[in-house]
């Protein structure tokens, strides 16, 4: 068994309660970490919060010595960690390489944000007078983290929140712990004890960081509605949510887009990671008189992609991480067939898999806003196609939208980029280039999908707390004024 890190040390959960980690591609399983409950939640917070004093006044140049250092250390295991990954989540060892250049890259920048951000001048009123913002951590933060990128989600948290000196508490997925525990072990063995720590578990750990006093601050990724539980539970002592929640994005093809290329982005976006990415396109718009050709020539490229474990170099799409996953998904194609939808690609469990989480990419047409394949999110492997009359309808039907996550755009015409980066509601806009982030550029969404920002400048402030300090240094007296007037 593969125990906690807290406070520098490798722990057992004292209720003797674990959790079974398995491999979706094999339905086997890989290891058993803790079932941690709310006094092991309890343990890390109050390592964490004892070595917070400490790790706040370090010079932010150590601080970002340290931030590079597990950037190093995780580069002198990339196939270690990118290997597990593929393991324990599913997705394809190539799309798992490329998250752990991000894991690397995201520490590496804001080690370097560590370095000299800290507030700002303003212009005092008087030359007597000095006035400056300070930014300053709030404390122990508790970080909630997905499965679907377990690593990277949890370092566009952890990097930041250790860069503006707070101390963390992760919690990982059910399904993916062992990876984090493993960046634990090779890359943040370095940092003083109670600085970075790890509990295993599952809902009962994570509500005790939500409803722990010493926790100021929690950063989420995950559903709606546990988000909502979260910011319920969290309100009674207004702690500061970072909720960055599910999506229902859209990708519009405009008329001037060639379809070809337009089918092979509109492919990448929907199912990366099996579609298993808050930012999957989970709804398609084409024009009325390019959907019948697109539709069919989508088909036939996703009938041409290659199902099978995620170690296989040959892989184009993995097994799905979870079987009450791949049910959710099984629902919402069965509910669209139900209401008129045709499936023209996939639609079921592959034959030639008699174990893992595996369903087909699945193409539908015939759909509408009234099917839950178009209102809810599936984060599985399906590309529902719709057509539309005329620009501005395509821009209704993606606003038409409970989810404000993403959304993309394939088209060369100037004019109508503009029209859709002005008016479509959500947090990121993708013109001709799906899904691709931006250390410097924040991420998040807008309505249900939260209220969070992360990567860039917006993620370092994510984790200080704002002063204003004005500091008169004239030795002149003052005349000062009172409202009421002065006693005789």
């Amino acid at each position: 068994m593969k125990p906690m890190y807290i406070n520098g040390r490798w722990l057992e959960s004292d209720s003797g309660v674990t959790l079974s980690v398995l491999d979706p591609a094999r339905e086997e399983v890989l290891e058993n970490v803790p079932a941690g409950d709310a006094a092991d939640a309890a343990k890390a917070v109050a390592a964490a919060s004892a070595a917070f004093d400490q790790w706040r006044w370090t010079p932010g140049l150590e601080r970002a010595e340290m931030l590079h250092e597990a950037a190093r250390k995780i580069r002198d295991h990339f196939d270690d960690v990118a290997r597990l990954l593929t393991l324990e989540e599913g997705k394809a060892i190539s799309e798992n390489e490329e998250e752990v250049e991000w894991v690397i890259g995201t520490l590496d920048y804001y080690a370097e944000m560590a370095r000299t951000y800290r507030g700002r001048l303003l212009a005092p009123a008087d030359r007597s007078q000095f006035n400056f913002v300070l930014k300053e951590p709030y404390g122990v933060v508790g970080c909630i983290v997905p499965f679907n990128y377990p690593l990277l989600l949890m370092i566009w948290k952890v990097a930041p929140a250790l860069a503006a000196g707070n101390t963390v508490v992760v919690k990982p997925a059910v399904q993916t712990p062992l990876s984090t525990l493993l960046l634990a072990e090779i890359a943040f063995d370095h940092l003083p004890a109670g600085v970075f720590n790890v509990v295993t578990g599952g809902a009962t750990a994570g509500e005790a960081l939500v409803i722990h006093p010493d926790v100021p601050v929690i950063a989420f990724t995950g559903s709606v509605a546990v988000g909502q539980r979260i910011a319920r539970l969290a309100a009674d002592r207004i702690k500061r949510t970072h909720l960055e929640l599910g999506g229902k994005d859209a990708f519009v093809v405009a008329p001037d887009a060639d379809i070809e290329t337009a089918v092979e982005a509109v492919a990448y976006a929907a199912l990366i990671n099996t579609g298993q990415v808050c930012t999957s396109t989970e709804r398609v718009y084409v024009p009325d008189h390019h959907l019948p050709a697109f539709a069919g020539a989508m088909a036939d490229y996703v009938r041409g992609l290659r199902l099978g474990p995620g170690l296989e170099r040959t892989t184009d799409i993995g097994p799905m991480a979870d079987p009450k996953y791949r049910a959710r998904v099984e629902e919402h194609v069965a509910d669209a067939i139900h209401n008129g939808a045709k499936v023209l690609a996939g639609g079921h469990r592959p034959a030639q898999f008699e174990r893992g989480f595996y369903y087909e990419p699945t193409v539908l047409v015939n759909v509408n806003h009234t099917m839950r394949c178009m209102r809810e999110e599936t984060f599985g492997p399906t590309i529902p196609l719709m057509g539309y009359h005329d620009f501005d309808e395509a821009i209704r039907l993606v606003n038409d939208s409970d989810y404000g996550l993403g959304a993309c755009l394939r088209t060369d015409d100037a004019h109508l980029a503009k029209r859709f980066f002005e008016e479509v509601r959500a947090g990121t806009i993708w013109i001709n280039d799906p899904l691709t982030d931006n250390y410097g550029g924040p991420f998040g969404g807008m309505k249900l999908s939260g209220n969070a920002r992360e990567l860039g400048q917006e993620g370092l402030e994510s984790f200080l707390e704002t002063k204003h300090v004005h500091w008169d240094f004239s030795d002149q007296p003052k005349e000062w004024w009172y409202p009421y007037g002065r006693e005789a």
